[in-house]
C-alpha cells in the first residue's frame, strides 16, 4: 500500500494489543497520512478531522463505491475508529502527538454511510 511498511515487530504488537484491526487498517492511516500532507503541500501537524477526511477521500479514490465496504472489512466503521487506530500508531512509537492532541478529535467527524455511500460524487457520463 504506497511502498509503507511496519517492522514485523510493530505489526505483532498491534495484532496483539488491537485484535479488532486488521494490520492492512494501519497501513491505510500511514498511506491517508502521506496523501494529507502531500495534498496539504506543506510538512506540518493534521489534526484528527483533517486525517479523517484525507482517509476518507484517499478510500474514496482507491475503492469508489467499495470504500466503506473495504474500511470495515478492516475493522473500520467510523470516524472514531480511524482515531482508535492513530493512537495506537501513537502507542507503537509510529506516530507522534501533541499534548492537546485527543482521541475525542476524531469522535463522529462523518457518517460512514453518509459519507460513502449517499454522498458518493457520482460523475454524469455524457453521451458522444
Amino acid at each position: 500500500m504506497s511502498g509503507i511498511v511496519l517492522a514485523e515487530a510493530v505489526i505483532d504488537r498491534l495484532r496483539r494489543r488491537y485484535p479488532c484491526y486488521h494490520e492492512t487498517a494501519y497501513l491505510f492511516i500511514l498511506s491517508a497520512l502521506k496523501f494529507t500532507i502531500d495534498r496539504l503541500g506543506e510538512q506540518r501537524h493534521i489534526s484528527g478531522r483533517e486525517l479523517a477526511a484525507g482517509c476518507r477521500d484517499l478510500a474514496l479514490e482507491r475503492w469508489g463505491l467499495m470504500a466503506r465496504h473495504v474500511l470495515e472489512y478492516w475493522g473500520i466503521r467510523s470516524t472514531r475508529d480511524l482515531g482508535e487506530i492513530v493512537f495506537a500508531l501513537v502507542e507503537c512509537g509510529v506516530l507522534v502527538k501533541r499534548d492537546e492532541d485527543s482521541l475525542e478529535d476524531f469522535h463522529a467527524i462523518y457518517d460512514f454511510e453518509q459519507a460513502f455511500d449517499r454522498d458518493y460524487p457520482w460523475i454524469t457520463v455524457q453521451q458522444t
